[in-house]
């Protein structure tokens, strides 16, 4: 496992990559994100993202973030997860990795602190928020007015008019291009918007009205819906224990579980 550091301003993005190695995107202190094609994570310290080897990825940082560039040889390391993964970085993980981190720390301890660390990877059962571009022209341009405004209450045959295109046909694109009805379509955009809010720890009621909730209530019970998880467990250090439990015993590869 190779660990180094990286302090990165509020904005910052990385180009289109992947890496021939697995990497571990975490953050220490403030908030990291990563897009894979149409999945995106939001991740406070309390998070990290499994990225598998060859995975095309871009990673940023929404405010100011000391990243921790955590990197593992396929042929070396016990997790083979073939797909990009939530982590819960729990206080000891989050010592270890520090400690990894440390320059000078010699061959012998540095092998039993990765093995712990391996050990502690803990995927969450949660499932990713996607936000597809629709291939039709004005679908994507009635797109780009919702997502520069998630809250934006228009339907179809009132952005229509602003796209140029009827309400059937904005509907046949979204269906036929992204796999989803427009209205589906739309919650994901909410949803996704919402998660750098409830990172940075804004009240329910906030984040709700941002996004064109009425009500916490709503927000809260759409969020469950589509992730499987409430709002407020997300980002969770302490996430339902129920989840992790049947995901550590059903997710982590038997190499890293022996």
């Amino acid at each position: 496992m190779l660990v180094g550091d990286l302090s990165l301003p509020a904005g910052a993005w990385f180009p289109w990559h992947d890496h021939p190695v697995h990497q571990l995107v975490w953050s220490a202190r403030g908030i990291a994100a990563v897009t894979v094609d149409d999945a995106h994570w939001v991740l406070p310290p309390s998070r990290a993202l499994w990225v598998p080897a060859g995975v095309w990825h871009r990673t940023g940082t929404l405010g100011h973030a000391d990243l921790r560039g955590i990197y593992a040889d396929p042929e070396r390391c016990p997790v083979g997860w073939p797909q990009p993964r939530l982590v819960a970085v729990r206080p000891l993980l989050r010592e270890l990795l520090e400690y990894l981190s440390a320059e000078g720390l010699a061959a012998a301890p540095r092998k039993r602190a990765e093995a712990v660390a391996f050990d502690l990877l803990e995927p969450l059962e949660v499932t990713t928020i996607t936000v597809p571009t629709p291939a039709d022209p004005r679908a994507r341009d009635a797109a780009a007015v919702v997502l520069a405004d998630p809250a934006d209450a228009r339907g179809l045959a009132e952005l229509g008019r602003v796209v140029g295109a009827s309400e059937r046909t904005l509907a046949r694109a979204f269906t036929r291009d992204c796999r989803m009805t427009f209205g589906t379509w739309r919650t994901q955009v909410r949803l996704r918007a919402a998660l750098p809010l409830l990172a940075a720890g804004l009240p329910m009621t906030t984040v709700a009205h941002r996004v064109g909730y009425a009500t916490a209530s709503a927000f809260v019970a759409a969020f469950r819906r589509a992730v499987g998880v409430p709002p407020g467990a997300y980002f969770s250090a302490t996430i339902d224990a129920t989840v992790s439990a049947r995901t550590a015993a059903t997710s982590r590869p038997a190499s890293a579980r022996s």
